[in-house]
């Protein structure tokens, strides 16, 4: 005996919302969290705002440490660090073998890490740490911070990997920032 037509089309369109809400969860579940900048993009030469989004990862553990290394073979001159409550920061100088010149002056020393302690990052939140810097550089496609992460267990995960040209993303990759064309002059 065939199912009249009455009952067949509640089945349908549970059958079809079921479907759908499945499509939904996948395409929301993220294949996996990385240390990541944003936006993930700025001009070549600017004075740019970004910040390094910072996922937890483990379900019983919190983020108590981070760690973000600025490049000093590309230095930037002068980096700030917007105040996020409950974290402190402290910034290291490196003296650079090529001094930068800018329009303040000569700089002989750049930011070459940025670590944030103090505050906790709890199983399934993120943060974002931001920091206003520039002027970014005016060669290359491409700037690479490496970021280490710390748990309140002990564990330390380094996004330190380089993505290879063409190739497979690293499962620890370094957050990168791209750089585009020329920053207009004001």
């Amino acid at each position: 005996m065939r199912p009249s037509p009455r009952l067949a089309r509640p089945r349908r369109a549970v059958a079809v919302a079921l479907l759908a809400v499945g499509a939904m969860v996948a395409a929301a579940v993220p294949a996996s969290a990385h240390v990541e900048i944003t936006p993930e993009s700025a001009a070549k030469g600017s004075f740019s705002m970004f910040g390094f989004s910072v996922p937890n990862e483990k379900d019983n553990a919190s983020t108590v440490k981070v760690e973000v290394t600025f490049p000093t073979d590309t230095p930037i001159a002068s980096v700030s660090v917007l105040p996020l409550a409950g974290w402190t920061w402290t910034a290291e100088k490196t003296k650079l073998a090529t001094p930068i010149k800018t329009d303040d002056g000569t700089v002989t020393e750049a930011v070459s890490k940025i670590t944030w302690t103090g505050g906790e990052i709890k199983p399934g939140e993120f943060q974002l740490f931001t920091v206003s810097a520039g002027p970014l550089p005016t060669k290359g496609k491409e700037v690479v911070f490496k970021a280490v992460q710390t748990y309140s267990d002990g564990s330390v995960v380094r996004w330190i990997e380089s993505t290879p040209k063409g190739g497979p993303e690293p499962d620890f990759p370094a957050p990168v920032l791209k750089l585009t064309g020329k920053a207009k002059s004001g």
